[in-house]
């Protein structure tokens, strides 16, 4: 049966309006994305800045190559990944640390530099915190699990009255929540740099980091 002109012509558009919904739902293309696997064992990737922290790569028969953060001496530590993105943008990462007794470890992933903004798991006060440097700005509860993998994103964009600062963290492996954790707005410009990633082994276990990734906000 044939189908009449115009009828074939709907359909045609029809599906031309599906095609330009579906590329304009992709997400945008990372600006930058590590996932460790090709990286050199007991090395750092050469385009990583070390703030402090003795980071390296590591081969894990369960986890293949993850960046890895000795459980001592007990201190911040952090890294700068990927370029300074000059828009809104999302940074984030995955983690893997351990409590020992009463002792827990803290780790986040930034965007701004050093004096940014940051998403922390605070997991002995049980939150999610977001700091601008070392100031707490935002906090929400969050219930940390132990020797699991945890993912985290933070976001800052621009908004009609100023920035939202936003995040996230979602049990590794299982779909991310499409609603945001913790948010923050503020009519001070963030500052310009790279993303970064942070951690604090004060239960003197090493803390893992593996999926850095930096993109335009969603």
């Amino acid at each position: 049966m044939k189908l009449p002109r115009l009828l074939l012509i709907a359909f045609a558009l029809a599906d031309t309006g599906m095609d330009a919904s579906r590329a304009a739902e992709a997400p945008a293309k990372p600006l930058y994305h590590h996932d460790f696997e090709a990286a050199e064992s007991g090395k750092l990737p050469a385009e990583m800045m070390v703030l402090s922290g003795d980071f390296t790569v590591k081969a894990d028969a369960k986890d293949g190559k993850v960046l890895e953060l000795p459980g001592e001496p007990l201190d911040t530590f952090g890294l700068l990944f990927g370029p300074a993105p000059t828009g809104d943008a999302t940074a984030s990462a995955r983690f893997f640390g351990t409590k020992k007794g009463r002792k827990f470890p803290t780790f986040g992933v930034s965007l701004g530099g050093v004096g940014g903004y940051r998403l922390q798991v605070s997991a002995a006060k049980k939150t999610l915190e977001i700091f601008q440097g070392d100031e707490a700005r935002q906090s929400a509860a969050y219930e940390w699990k132990d020797e699991s993998w945890t993912s985290l994103r933070v976001q800052v964009r621009k908004a009609a009255s100023g920035w939202i600062v936003e995040g996230k963290a979602w049990p590794a492996g299982t779909p991310e929540p499409a609603a945001w954790s913790i948010t923050f707005e503020t009519k001070e410009e963030p500052s310009a740099g790279r993303a970064g990633i942070w951690g604090s082994p004060f239960s003197g276990t090493p803390i893992r980091f593996d999926d850095l990734d930096l993109s335009p906000a969603r």
